[in-house]
């Protein structure tokens, strides 16, 4: 995320590449702080490697060339300059908020302030089991993962490179990083498997440095190809300048085609996206540096060139900025519209905070490192200001780790439900026989089902809710677990009529952890049969595909007599501050609004007549 200067005996920096981190960062922030406007947005990250390694390898390459050695003393404490700095700021102040507004927000805060620290927080994610994909409730220190891949890059690439240049060609050179570079990307499709199955699998690939470090090294194998800092660099004369444009503006399209079609759960992101993105991003460098192209001079306008140049603040800024917001709001819904004003509210207060810290941190660092606090003009009041900053960074991270929650609120929630379910009167009252359909005339209306009636599956908002659905409905069976989606309920189904388990009413809760469809509804239904009647619950979480689960589950539900929904969402909406911290997962009184949204459709069917077959008789309310 960092940007250095180059310089050169033939030209003073690469251009274009304000403009690409522009690019890059704008396309990060869409997908952080403005839910559904950029599903694959962080492809951005990809992009940013892809310069990283780009840059860091011209300017070593070039350096060689001068000097005949590289000083790795050298490169290693300007990249300390460029980064240590502004990120300790961003550690302290967020670590000291977070702590002034406690709760979720704080759990796991000491191994993320010591993996950002120590630029291994994606090592510390994945043998913590962070999951990348999880974005209801994520870690505060959740974007350190690509600085750590970056640094860990910075410091054993100059070692690298330097046994690479013992190689006698350069386009041997360049084909061994390429062969790693494709390794690399070959790695992250066989882990990364199907997110939907294992999303571990997925994220351990998203964030080990072994699968994701394909954008570094190609845009090392690019630097090595062109030497683009070199007095010997390889110009692109042959190519029409109109020709390399057009290739600029293609592929930058191309990014942005990526980010509007890849998902963080879909498969197709790991088994070639992010790589055609990373290639995407090659193309565009080498077009944006042809010597009589113009693409390059719009991608230096001032704009991007000012975004660009402080697209490491603003990635420094912006996620904490976006949660913390979150987790001070709890009663503010963070999809739709006023997901929207918080991400504006966050990106508004990223980008004063990497604007201010480009001047007044970064920028004055860099030019002077230590020797800032040695001048004798004005030291006393650089002193004060160093001392106070270095005290609150501490303090603010002390007290975050002092007061971190063991667990999160959704994970107590879900702890509850299990317990619940484990105790002797959890234990499922016999199966009911369905009662044999009659057609006379309708009798009076009767009461609720008993919950030796109901048979309920559900994930993990079910599981938390089950205290309050054992109390409403006595005897109830509860089959709920962690991560489930609607795709698994013909198989769990399948099971309980294998056992006999079936009962006359299924309560299906599957919509939190992906989208549905219509096969799958109607699967259920083939299952259950005309003897059963069905209740399905709608969703409530923070994520892009739930108004498509809810208006699949209505327009399902709206098209049969036997089948009635139970509006969750609905009621659950207006009292958000009942939910844990991700929004998702009810506390005891959210789980009790979960039973009594159940107990309107079950009364519902009470009433309906019963009708000879409704697998041919579509719901008629007129």
């Amino acid at each position: 995320m960092s940007s250095a200067s180059a310089v050169s005996s033939t030209r003073d920096r690469l251009p274009g590449l304000d403009g690409v981190r522009a690019l890059a960062i704008v396309l990060v922030l869409a997908y952080h702080l403005f839910p559904g406007l950029a599903p694959g947005g962080f492809v951005g990250v990809d992009v940013f490697l892809v310069v990283s390694g780009y840059l860091i390898t011209a300017l070593l390459l070039a350096e060689h060339e001068r000097h005949g050695r590289l000083d790795l003393r050298r490169f290693w404490a300007r990249r300390a300059r460029r980064l240590l700095p502004a990120l300790a700021v961003m550690l302290g102040v967020s670590a000291a908020l977070a702590a002034l507004i406690g709760g979720d927000v704080l759990v796991g805060i000491g191994w993320q302030l010591l993996g950002a620290a120590s630029f291994s927080s994606n090592w510390f994610a994945i043998a913590q089991g962070a999951s990348y994909l999880e974005q209801s409730d994520p870690e505060l220190l959740r974007h350190a993962w690509s600085l750590a891949v970056e640094e860990q890059f910075y410091l054993l690439w100059p070692l690298a490179l330097l046994a690479l240049l013992l190689v006698p060609r350069r386009r041997w050179r360049t084909a061994v990083v390429l062969a790693l570079a494709v390794t690399s990307a070959l790695a992250m499709a066989l882990l990364a498997g199907d997110p939907a199955v294992d999303p571990g699998a997925a994220s351990t690939a998203y964030y080990s440095t072994l699968t994701h470090g394909f954008g570094l090294l190609a845009g090392a194998a690019l630097a090595i190809a062109r030497s683009p800092l070199s007095s010997t660099r390889d110009l692109l004369a042959r190519i029409p300048a109109p020709v390399a444009d057009a290739v600029a503006a293609l592929s930058a399209l191309g990014v942005v085609g990526g980010a509007a079609l890849l998902a963080i759960d879909d498969a197709a992101a790991y088994r070639g996206g992010i790589a055609t993105v990373t290639a995407l991003t090659v193309v565009l460098l080498v077009a944006l540096d042809h010597p009589r192209g113009r693409a390059a001079a719009v991608a230096d306008a001032p704009l991007p060139r000012w975004i660009g140049e402080r697209s490491y603040g603003l990635y420094l800024w912006h996620w904490p900025a976006i949660v913390l917001l979150g987790a001070a709001l709890p009663g503010v819904e963070r999809s739709g519209a006023s997901g929207w004003m918080l991400g504006a509210v966050a990106l508004a207060a990223s980008v004063a905070l990497a604007a201010a810290s480009y001047r007044w941190l970064e920028q004055p660092v860099r030019r002077h490192g230590l020797a800032l606090l040695r001048r004798p003009e004005g030291r006393t009041r650089r002193l004060a200001v160093a001392g106070a900053l270095v005290t609150a960074c501490v303090a603010g991270g002390a007290a975050a780790v002092v007061q971190s929650p063991g667990s999160s609120s959704a994970a107590a929630a879900i702890a509850a439900g299990e317990a619940a379910l484990r105790e002797p009167s959890a234990t499922p009252a016999p199966s009911v026989p369905p009662q044999p359909i009659v057609t006379t005339a309708p009798t009076p209306p009767p009461s609720t089902p008993s919950g030796e009636e109901i048979l309920a599956i559900g994930d993990s908002v079910m599981l938390a809710s089950a205290p309050a659905l054992q109390e409403r409905f006595p005897g109830i069976a509860i089959d709920a677990a962690v991560s489930r989606q609607m795709r698994e309920a013909p198989r769990i189904l399948r099971e309980h009529a294998a056992n006999g388990a079936l009962r006359p009413i299924v309560v299906v809760a599957l919509g939190t952890n992906g989208p549905i469809d219509s096969a799958t509804l109607d699967e259920v239904r083939d299952i259950l049969g005309p003897e059963r009647e069905l209740v399905l619950v709608t969703t409530q979480a923070p994520r892009g595909w739930t108004d498509g689960v809810n208006a699949a589950l209505t327009a399902f539900a709206d098209r049969y007599r036997a089948v009635e929904l139970s509006d969750w969402r609905s009621a659950i909406q207006p009292r958000l501050d009942l939910l844990a911290g991700d929004q998702i997962h009810p506390g005891p009184t959210g789980g009790r609004v979960y039973a009594e949204a159940l107990e309107a459709p079950l009364t519902r069917l009470a009433t309906l007549p019963r009708i000879a077959d409704y697998l041919a008789d579509p719901l008629d309310r007129s």
